[in-house]
């Protein structure tokens, strides 16, 4: 059975209620922590997932965990979508996107919604394309906020996950873990407003399903064309299915 990670030990609340308060918290820094803490790693994963994206040609595009935007922005400017909605459970994470693209063109294409990303506000069948960074290791219920993904996508849709993961060979593994159990929560205590923040996301990290483990968690949920491709000796993965 998966161990439950929670942002805050001594909190009575769920892991969902407890995750929307971390990142309400540390919104207003994030983006700047990210580039500090993968070394600006994450800005070319997420190249990779624009291109994959935009491969496909899809005319819409639900970006579920969009946090402060980023994704969802660069559909709007580098995909032919008509219409892209960033959906978050973090109003503090979504007011920041919000403020990212005032008086901008892409504006208009861009929807950001505050939901569960377990109780999706949609209809069956409804997109192109759905994009999770990372993100997915922050559902309560694994498997339900993946068949939620999967009821909503279209078919012949396609969905693709980024999320960190651990590497195995050496030297980057005994690296990775020296990284993300003392610099990571180090670098987080430093300049976030919340203190566990950072060691729940190094936390959450270790004890996700990655690689051939989480392929076959989407492939039960019915996904088809499952892949994954690693990323800078596995510190992060891209995963890619179709409907």
């Amino acid at each position: 059975m998966e161990k439950k990670i929670t942002p805050y030990k001594d909190s009575s609340e769920g892991k969902k209620k407890q995750v929307e308060q971390m990142f309400d918290t540390i919104s207003e820094n994030y983006d700047g922590l990210n580039r500090v803490i993968s070394l600006g790693s994450d800005i070319k994963w997420r190249k990779k997932v624009i291109a994959m994206v935009a491969a496909s040609k899809p005319k819409n595009i639900l970006d579920i965990a969009t946090g402060t935007g980023d994704l969802a922005i660069q559909f709007a400017e580098k995909t032919s979508a008509e219409k892209i909605i960033g959906l978050d459970i973090s109003e503090g994470m979504l007011s920041v996107a919000r403020k990212k693209v005032l008086g901008k063109e892409t504006a208009a294409k861009i929807e950001f919604v505050q939901a569960d990303s377990e109780a999706l506000p949609f209809e069956d069948n409804t997109f192109d394309a759905i994009t999770v960074s990372f993100g997915i290791r922050n559902f309560e219920n694994l498997e339900k906020g993946l068949s939620e993904i999967f009821r909503v996508l279209k078919k012949g849709g396609i969905f693709v996950i980024l999320e960190t993961s651990v590497p195995t060979k050496f030297p980057f593994k005994q690296g990775y873990y020296i990284y993300s159990k003392n610099i990571l929560p180090l670098v987080g205590k430093v300049f976030s407003k919340d203190k566990v923040a950072y060691k729940y996301l190094s936390e959450s990290a270790s004890v996700f399903p990655y690689g051939e483990k989480l392929n076959n968690i989407l492939r039960k949920i019915g996904f088809n064309e499952v892949k994954n491709k690693p990323q800078t000796f596995g510190v992060a993965t891209i995963y890619k299915a179709t409907k």
